[in-house]
Protein backbone atom coordinates (compact mmCIF):
# COMPACT_ATOMS: atom_id res chain seq x y z
CA UNK A 1 0.00 0.00 0.00
CA UNK A 2 1.22 3.27 -0.87
CA UNK A 3 1.61 6.17 1.53
CA UNK A 4 -1.38 8.37 -0.28
CA UNK A 5 -3.64 4.78 0.21
CA UNK A 6 -2.81 4.21 3.51
CA UNK A 7 -3.30 8.21 4.34
CA UNK A 8 -6.56 7.67 2.71
CA UNK A 9 -7.46 4.78 4.24
CA UNK A 10 -6.58 6.88 7.78
CA UNK A 11 -9.29 9.79 6.95
CA UNK A 12 -12.25 7.65 5.52
CA UNK A 13 -11.67 5.53 8.91
CA UNK A 14 -11.61 9.63 10.58
CA UNK A 15 -14.75 10.36 8.44
CA UNK A 16 -16.54 7.04 9.40
CA UNK A 17 -15.89 7.68 13.73
CA UNK A 18 -17.22 10.79 13.34
CA UNK A 19 -20.40 9.79 11.55
CA UNK A 20 -20.68 7.34 14.02
CA UNK A 21 -20.59 9.91 17.17
CA UNK A 22 -22.84 12.10 15.11
CA UNK A 23 -25.27 9.22 14.16
CA UNK A 24 -24.92 9.87 10.83
CA UNK A 25 -24.24 7.57 7.53
CA UNK A 26 -20.99 7.67 7.00
CA UNK A 27 -22.21 7.47 2.54
CA UNK A 28 -23.98 11.50 3.84
CA UNK A 29 -20.40 12.40 3.58
CA UNK A 30 -18.28 12.67 0.18
CA UNK A 31 -14.25 13.25 0.52
CA UNK A 32 -12.94 15.90 -1.65
CA UNK A 33 -9.20 15.19 -1.93
CA UNK A 34 -7.46 18.72 -1.97
CA UNK A 35 -4.89 17.84 -4.68
CA UNK A 36 -3.59 21.47 -5.12
CA UNK A 37 0.43 21.72 -5.55
CA UNK A 38 0.70 18.03 -5.84
CA UNK A 39 0.96 16.37 -9.33
CA UNK A 40 -0.97 14.21 -11.48
CA UNK A 41 1.20 11.23 -10.41
CA UNK A 42 -0.36 11.90 -7.03
CA UNK A 43 -3.80 12.17 -8.19
CA UNK A 44 -3.33 9.30 -10.20
CA UNK A 45 -2.36 7.11 -6.94
CA UNK A 46 -5.41 8.66 -5.23
CA UNK A 47 -7.93 7.24 -8.03
CA UNK A 48 -6.35 4.10 -7.60
CA UNK A 49 -7.11 3.81 -4.58
CA UNK A 50 -10.93 4.64 -5.01
CA UNK A 51 -10.79 8.57 -4.47
CA UNK A 52 -13.05 10.44 -7.45
CA UNK A 53 -13.24 13.76 -5.91
CA UNK A 54 -10.14 16.21 -6.24
CA UNK A 55 -10.20 19.86 -5.53
CA UNK A 56 -7.66 22.83 -6.47
CA UNK A 57 -7.43 26.05 -5.57
CA UNK A 58 -5.22 27.95 -8.61
CA UNK A 59 -6.76 27.85 -11.50
CA UNK A 60 -4.04 26.89 -14.03
CA UNK A 61 -2.56 24.57 -12.34
CA UNK A 62 -5.73 22.98 -11.63
CA UNK A 63 -6.88 22.87 -15.38
CA UNK A 64 -3.29 21.41 -16.12
CA UNK A 65 -3.97 18.52 -13.89
CA UNK A 66 -7.30 17.81 -15.56
CA UNK A 67 -5.68 17.40 -18.85
CA UNK A 68 -3.00 15.84 -17.94
CA UNK A 69 -4.48 13.41 -15.88
CA UNK A 70 -6.87 12.84 -18.64
CA UNK A 71 -4.09 11.58 -20.79
CA UNK A 72 -2.78 8.89 -18.54
CA UNK A 73 -6.55 7.48 -17.75
CA UNK A 74 -6.65 3.71 -19.39
CA UNK A 75 -9.89 4.10 -21.62
CA UNK A 76 -12.91 3.27 -20.22
CA UNK A 77 -12.06 4.14 -16.54
CA UNK A 78 -13.98 6.26 -14.60
CA UNK A 79 -13.02 10.02 -14.75
CA UNK A 80 -12.25 12.21 -11.44
CA UNK A 81 -14.76 14.97 -10.63
CA UNK A 82 -12.93 18.07 -10.10
CA UNK A 83 -14.02 21.14 -8.02
CA UNK A 84 -12.58 24.63 -8.50
CA UNK A 85 -12.12 25.91 -4.79
CA UNK A 86 -9.96 28.48 -4.76
CA UNK A 87 -10.67 32.04 -4.61
CA UNK A 88 -12.19 32.66 -8.18
CA UNK A 89 -11.33 36.28 -10.73
CA UNK A 90 -13.49 36.82 -13.58
CA UNK A 91 -10.53 36.92 -16.24
CA UNK A 92 -10.13 33.11 -15.00
CA UNK A 93 -14.32 32.27 -15.36
CA UNK A 94 -14.26 30.67 -19.17
CA UNK A 95 -11.14 28.47 -18.43
CA UNK A 96 -13.23 27.07 -15.17
CA UNK A 97 -16.23 26.37 -17.15
CA UNK A 98 -14.81 24.28 -19.67
CA UNK A 99 -13.08 22.27 -17.16
CA UNK A 100 -14.09 22.20 -14.08
CA UNK A 101 -17.37 19.88 -12.92
CA UNK A 102 -17.99 21.91 -9.66
CA UNK A 103 -17.23 25.49 -8.48
CA UNK A 104 -17.56 25.85 -4.56
CA UNK A 105 -16.10 29.67 -4.63
CA UNK A 106 -18.80 31.48 -5.83
CA UNK A 107 -18.99 34.69 -4.17
CA UNK A 108 -20.17 37.39 -6.31
CA UNK A 109 -23.08 37.68 -9.15
CA UNK A 110 -20.75 38.65 -11.72
CA UNK A 111 -18.88 35.62 -11.37
CA UNK A 112 -21.69 33.65 -11.27
CA UNK A 113 -23.21 34.90 -14.51
CA UNK A 114 -19.87 34.60 -16.44
CA UNK A 115 -19.55 31.29 -15.19
CA UNK A 116 -23.30 30.27 -16.52
CA UNK A 117 -23.06 31.78 -19.83
CA UNK A 118 -19.70 30.64 -20.52
CA UNK A 119 -20.73 26.90 -19.92
CA UNK A 120 -20.14 24.67 -23.16
CA UNK A 121 -23.39 23.86 -24.07
CA UNK A 122 -22.13 20.18 -24.74
CA UNK A 123 -21.71 19.88 -20.83
CA UNK A 124 -23.91 19.37 -18.01
CA UNK A 125 -24.46 22.48 -16.08
CA UNK A 126 -21.87 23.82 -13.47
CA UNK A 127 -22.86 22.43 -10.11
CA UNK A 128 -21.85 25.43 -7.28
CA UNK A 129 -21.70 26.24 -4.12
CA UNK A 130 -21.83 29.58 -2.84
CA UNK A 131 -18.95 30.57 -0.41
CA UNK A 132 -19.66 32.39 2.94
CA UNK A 133 -17.86 34.62 5.29
CA UNK A 134 -19.21 33.48 8.26
CA UNK A 135 -16.29 35.00 10.29
CA UNK A 136 -16.71 38.53 8.48
CA UNK A 137 -12.96 39.36 8.05
CA UNK A 138 -12.66 41.79 5.44
CA UNK A 139 -10.22 40.31 3.64
CA UNK A 140 -11.76 36.90 3.13
CA UNK A 141 -13.66 35.78 -0.07
CA UNK A 142 -17.19 34.80 0.69
CA UNK A 143 -20.67 36.70 0.88
CA UNK A 144 -21.65 38.00 3.68
CA UNK A 145 -24.32 36.01 5.45
CA UNK A 146 -26.49 38.96 5.09
CA UNK A 147 -26.41 39.21 1.69
CA UNK A 148 -26.53 35.86 1.21
CA UNK A 149 -30.32 35.15 0.34
CA UNK A 150 -30.31 37.42 -2.23
CA UNK A 151 -27.23 36.42 -4.23
CA UNK A 152 -28.40 32.29 -3.97
CA UNK A 153 -32.05 33.61 -5.56
CA UNK A 154 -29.77 35.14 -8.34
CA UNK A 155 -27.60 32.09 -8.85
CA UNK A 156 -30.62 29.60 -8.99
CA UNK A 157 -32.15 31.49 -12.13
CA UNK A 158 -29.40 31.46 -13.94
CA UNK A 159 -28.54 28.82 -17.18
CA UNK A 160 -25.52 26.64 -17.21
CA UNK A 161 -25.35 25.91 -13.46
CA UNK A 162 -26.99 24.67 -10.65
CA UNK A 163 -26.81 26.15 -7.23
CA UNK A 164 -26.41 23.27 -4.97
CA UNK A 165 -24.84 24.56 -1.64
CA UNK A 166 -22.63 26.27 0.31
CA UNK A 167 -19.07 26.20 1.51
CA UNK A 168 -16.90 27.82 4.19
CA UNK A 169 -13.32 28.52 5.00
CA UNK A 170 -13.61 29.88 8.82
CA UNK A 171 -10.51 31.45 10.73
CA UNK A 172 -9.05 29.01 12.84
CA UNK A 173 -10.51 28.36 16.50
CA UNK A 174 -9.62 25.89 19.17
CA UNK A 175 -11.25 23.24 20.39
CA UNK A 176 -14.28 21.01 19.20
CA UNK A 177 -16.70 22.65 20.56
CA UNK A 178 -15.82 25.91 19.67
CA UNK A 179 -15.27 25.01 16.00
CA UNK A 180 -18.69 22.79 15.71
CA UNK A 181 -20.07 26.15 17.04
CA UNK A 182 -18.96 28.03 13.87
CA UNK A 183 -19.68 25.17 11.55
CA UNK A 184 -23.41 25.22 12.92
CA UNK A 185 -23.77 28.88 11.65
CA UNK A 186 -23.01 28.05 8.07
CA UNK A 187 -25.85 24.81 8.55
CA UNK A 188 -28.23 27.62 9.97
CA UNK A 189 -27.50 29.31 6.54
CA UNK A 190 -28.08 26.22 4.94
CA UNK A 191 -31.17 25.33 6.87
CA UNK A 192 -32.64 29.03 5.70
CA UNK A 193 -31.79 29.14 2.05
CA UNK A 194 -33.39 25.21 2.08
CA UNK A 195 -36.58 26.78 4.00
CA UNK A 196 -36.84 29.48 1.19
CA UNK A 197 -37.35 26.71 -1.51
CA UNK A 198 -33.63 26.03 -2.88
CA UNK A 199 -32.94 22.26 -3.30
CA UNK A 200 -29.76 22.38 -1.58
CA UNK A 201 -28.22 19.40 -0.94
CA UNK A 202 -24.16 20.09 -0.42
CA UNK A 203 -22.45 21.58 2.81
CA UNK A 204 -19.06 22.13 2.18
CA UNK A 205 -16.74 22.38 5.62
CA UNK A 206 -14.21 20.90 7.43
CA UNK A 207 -10.73 20.22 6.35
CA UNK A 208 -7.65 18.28 7.93
CA UNK A 209 -7.72 19.84 10.94
CA UNK A 210 -11.57 20.25 11.79
CA UNK A 211 -13.43 17.76 9.80
CA UNK A 212 -14.61 16.09 12.87
CA UNK A 213 -16.67 19.38 14.41
CA UNK A 214 -17.85 19.81 10.58
CA UNK A 215 -19.47 16.37 10.19
CA UNK A 216 -21.08 17.03 13.95
CA UNK A 217 -22.38 20.22 12.56
CA UNK A 218 -24.02 18.18 9.05
CA UNK A 219 -21.03 18.72 6.48
CA UNK A 220 -21.81 16.49 3.57
CA UNK A 221 -18.05 16.93 1.90
CA UNK A 222 -15.12 17.84 3.77
CA UNK A 223 -11.99 19.09 2.14
CA UNK A 224 -8.81 17.35 3.00
CA UNK A 225 -5.74 17.86 1.37
CA UNK A 226 -2.22 17.35 3.95
CA UNK A 227 -3.98 14.66 5.99
CA UNK A 228 -3.78 12.56 2.39
CA UNK A 229 -1.03 14.00 0.29
CA UNK A 230 1.80 15.09 3.00
CA UNK A 231 2.66 18.52 3.61
CA UNK A 232 3.58 21.38 0.74
CA UNK A 233 6.74 22.79 0.07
Amino acid sequence: MTTIQANLQLVRDRMARACDRSGRDVNEVTLLAVSKTFGPRAVAEALAAGQQAFGENYVQEGVEKVLAVREMLPAGSFPPVWHCIGPLQSNKTRLVASHFDWVQSVDRLKVAQRLGEQRPASLPPLQVCIQVNVDGGASKSGVAPAELPDLADAVATLAGLKLRGLMCIPDPVDGFEAQRTVFMKVRDLYDMLRARGHALDTLSMGMSEDLEPAIAAGATLVRVGRAIFGSRG
